[in-house]
């Protein structure tokens, strides 16, 4: 009788509901299968949160770090700026006095065969769009100052900028810039822009770029995006403002109409 209750002693003890050794290794066991589900999850969660915010970047709004003072005042080194990509999709062409982010292949800097750590790149690239690094070197941020049949001169008997004749009052300048220190007088080809950064004695922009390929004249479809807002820092959020230093510029053939 002492054995078969020793017996039954040791089939109680082994019962995982018990609470004994074998319940609290089952118990031990669904916690850290729940803690890897969670875990999972999470990353999961993480993943599908980041692809969303790159799809967003790519087609709608894209952060973009400001990386140098060439559009001082207007824009300060280290600003995120958000560009508004949806601006020129359905018809609309840039306009003067507007803030663009373009890719400047071709005119600004020269094409280059593609090589390096491809996994490097895209990496930064990601980090670009979402506004946490600097834009690639390809990438810039100047005003739009000609369009496709502009004469643009610099610069007239009062140093001003002309546009199709018109005298350009730019308030926007970097205090003390003159608004160019070299001369030139061109024509905007049909679906081109002449871009001019704010900071004219810091900026390295169109007038560069004179009787390289391209003449600095950048391709309407390399407009990545206007710049419409300041997202940071917090004490300049809010939409950038515009200008009215070009209202009332008529097209260059509209006397010939």
């Amino acid at each position: 009788m002492d054995t078969e209750a020793q017996h039954m002693e040791r089939d109680r003890s082994s019962d995982p509901a018990d609470g004994t050794e074998e319940g609290s290794r089952f118990t031990h066991v669904r916690k850290r299968t729940g803690a890897s589900l969670s875990w999972r999850r999470t990353v999961f969660l993480g993943m599908l949160c980041t692809v969303a915010l790159l799809l967003f970047s790519a087609f709608v709004l894209q952060p973009f770090l400001i990386p140098s003072g060439s559009m001082q005042p207007t824009l300060r080194v280290g600003d995120r700026v958000l560009v508004n990509k949806l601006a020129y999709r359905f018809g609309s062409e840039p306009r003067r006095g507007d803030v663009v982010v373009f890719d400047g292949t071709g005119s600004f800097v020269q094409e280059t065969a593609t090589g390096g750590n491809a996994l490097g790149a895209l990496l930064h690239g990601a980090a670009a769009s979402l506004g946490l690094a600097e834009p690639a070197g390809s990438d810039f941020v100047k005003r739009v100052v000609g369009v496709g049949g502009d004469r643009v001169v610099c610069c007239d008997e009062r140093g001003r900028l002309e546009v199709n004749g018109v005298p350009v009052a730019e308030e926007y300048l970097h205090p003390g810039d003159d608004p160019s220190d070299v001369s030139f007088d061109i024509v905007v080809p049909e679906g081109r822009l002449w871009m001019m950064g704010d900071h004219r004695s810091n900026s390295r922009d169109s007038r560069d770029h004179l009787g390289q390929p391209g003449g600095g004249m950048v391709p309407v479809e390399r407009v990545i995006g206007r710049v419409d807002w300041l997202g940071w820092p917090l004490g300049r959020l809010g939409s950038l403002e515009g200008t009215d230093a070009f209202t009332g510029i008529r097209p260059a053939d509209a006397d010939h109409g």
